[in-house]
């Protein structure tokens, strides 16, 4: 495992290069660019020989953080996060039928895969403030699960104060509730009168905003976040091994950061048929791909809530990939769709985005008609996430080898949904038993850089 200094660049070039744990710490460089490692480390074989999730995790996730955290941080955070999951696996990989498997990533604390990174992240977070003495504010946009990843792995942090946005009645029930029933006083959730889209715009205004940096550090643990995506580059390893060799990986896609950390561990060496990126009728990513146009379009709610994006942060890191690391092409891209809401993409990128990763955009008849046909099929109970997998998963050529579907969440967190299509309520995961009916706590706030502000400021300042 290296213990060198791994260098981090911004995909819009205007910032300079940093370590792991300033990376960690401000989650969007100070250009407005993600933060991509200067170059791609080599998985271990090591790595790639053992189903031990510790083991594969701490041999793949070790060179991104190299000397920048004490000694000992990546070990004590993966024995935290295997400790919270309860399958001796922890993302176990289930055949359906000959060649199409599900790699189930909700064995966490909060029933989502977004626990794996966020865990994850908590832990080398805490690790980093213990180092530096500072204090720091989490800003977090969520459709859904990020969210109450966020707040499970957060609340009660000493140094550290979470402000968690999700937006007004488009999240589950049970997605909302598990971000709002925390009785933590160093957490804040704003139901935010918009769509994701809007929630996540906030929070890249709200960490550009001087006034908050008074007080300290400010970042964010969504997917733009590069500790995240390397806190799931893991999974794609471990399926990999327990197939015992290569598959075509189809990941239910929102703001992009699953998929990409798949594609990530292939710049590692990890052996991949291909990925596909699968998407519900906010088809942003898909329409990209597919007809080389990227523009942006009001959300629509759908069953598959967290997937309800039309602006997916992490394609900013595909883009700047496929344009040979070309940090002046990729920040005019996302500067022209920022300023005029659609850009076309120029032959030679889209022809190097399409050979990185297929996209399917699933409906919502589809999606329930797949929710449907895996009960009828293989008696397995799946969220509308998954369904949406499963069904481009379906599509896919199994000639070349096996197609793994990841399967994203619990279906009781979706249990309205599912016990429609089905019939029945799916049995509740015992995290979701657990909630009850506890007391929620959050403050409705409009769409507004004004009104988000001047709650995040309220709150910060009552320390």
């Amino acid at each position: 495992m290296s213990t060198s200094s791994a260098r981090y660049v911004s995909t819009r070039g205007q910032a300079p290069e940093t370590d792991f744990s300033d990376a960690l710490l401000r989650g969007i460089a100070p250009d407005g660019g993600l933060y991509m490692p200067c170059a791609w480390p080599a998985l271990s074989p090591q790595a790639m020989r053992t189903t031990d999730y510790k083991t594969l995790a701490l041999e793949a996730v070790s060179p991104f953080i190299g000397d920048a955290l004490p000694a000992g941080a990546l070990d004590r955070a993966l024995d935290r996060l295997t400790a919270g999951f309860d399958h001796p696996a922890v993302t176990p990989l289930v055949e359906l039928e000959p060649g199409l498997f599900v790699l189930e990533l909700f064995h966490g604390p909060t029933a989502a895969f977004k626990d794996l990174a966020m865990q994850l992240v908590a832990a080398l977070t805490d690790e980093a403030l213990a180092a530096s003495g500072e204090r720091l504010t989490i800003l977090t946009a969520t459709s859904g699960d990020t969210g109450a990843a966020a707040v499970r792995a957060f609340a009660g942090a000493r140094s550290v104060d979470l402000v968690v946005l999700h937006p007004l009645g488009r999240v589950s029930p049970i997605q909302r509730r598990q971000m709002t029933t925390v009785q933590a006083d160093n957490v804040l959730n704003l139901a935010v009168r918009g769509d994701f889209d809007d929630c996540q715009r906030l929070v890249k205004g709200l960490l550009a905003q001087e006034a908050l940096r008074e007080r300290g550090r400010l970042s964010s643990v969504n997917s733009i976040n590069w500790a995240r995506l390397a806190g799931q580059i893991a999974y794609y390893v471990s399926a990999t091994a327990q197939l015992g060799g290569p598959a075509t990986f189809v990941v239910p896609t929102g703001n992009f950061g699953d998929a990409f950390a798949g594609m990530a561990a292939t710049r590692m060496g990890l052996a991949a048929h291909g990925f596909v990126a699968a998407v519900n009728q906010n088809d942003a990513l898909a329409r990209a791909v597919n007809d080389g146009l990227y523009s942006r379009r009001p959300a629509v709610e759908s069953a598959s809530v967290s997937m309800d994006v039309q602006a997916p942060s992490n394609f900013e890191r595909l883009v700047f990939e496929a344009a040979g690391r070309d940090a002046a092409r990729t920040r005019s891209v996302f500067e022209t769709f920022a300023r005029d809401g659609a850009v076309a993409f120029e032959p030679d990128l889209l022809a190097a985005l399409r050979a990185a990763v297929s996209a399917v955009s699933i409906d919502e008849t589809e999606t329930r008609a797949e929710i449907a046909r895996a009960h009828a099929e293989w008696g397995r109970v799946v969220c509308p996430h998954t369904a949406v997998a499963l069904a481009a998963a379906r599509r896919q050529d199994r000639s070349k080898g096996p197609v793994v579907a990841l399967s994203t969440a619990h279906p009781s967190k979706f249990g309205d949904f599912v016990g429609d299509v089905l019939g029945f309520p799916p049995e509740p995961a015992p995290v979701i038993a657990a909630l009850g009916d506890q007391a929620e706590r959050m403050t409705t706030v409009e769409a507004t850089m004004e009104a988000a502000l001047a709650a995040v400021t309220a709150f910060t300042a009552r320390t």
